[in-house]
């Protein structure tokens, strides 16, 4: 196992979880660019969004909704949030294992970098 996201969500590197089921593990990111920046990962390992296919259709239905979720939970759903994924170097993904972050607690700005 060389993923470090897979290694998060197996407890072999520490992270402030904030929230875990059998699907999805969900934690604090450590280079945070809003007041609130959480990151939702699979416990499946699958390298980008190139890499999904139809059997993933759940999985990817219960990320944005554990997005949805937490937002209420962390209190920013009202004032509003956004949820990003990055795919491949030229994306900004820069972790190859798909996640989401979940970011709020400030204005958004558009267009994003």
């Amino acid at each position: 196992m060389e993923c470090l996201f897979c290694k998060i969500a197996s407890r072999v590197i520490p992270a402030n979880i904030i929230h875990q089921d059998d699907t999805v593990v969900a934690f604090d990111d450590i280079g945070p660019k809003a007041p609130q920046h959480k990151i939702i990962i699979p416990r499946k390992h699958i390298a980008t969004l190139n890499d999904i296919s139809s059997e993933d259709t759940l999985l990817m239905g219960h990320m944005m909704e554990t997005a949805v979720t937490l937002a209420k939970k962390l209190n920013m759903a009202d004032a509003g949030y956004r949820v990003v994924m990055n795919c491949n170097s030229g994306g900004g993904q820069t972790v190859f294992h798909i996640h989401m972050h979940l970011l709020g607690g400030r204005q958004m700005t558009w267009p994003p970098g």
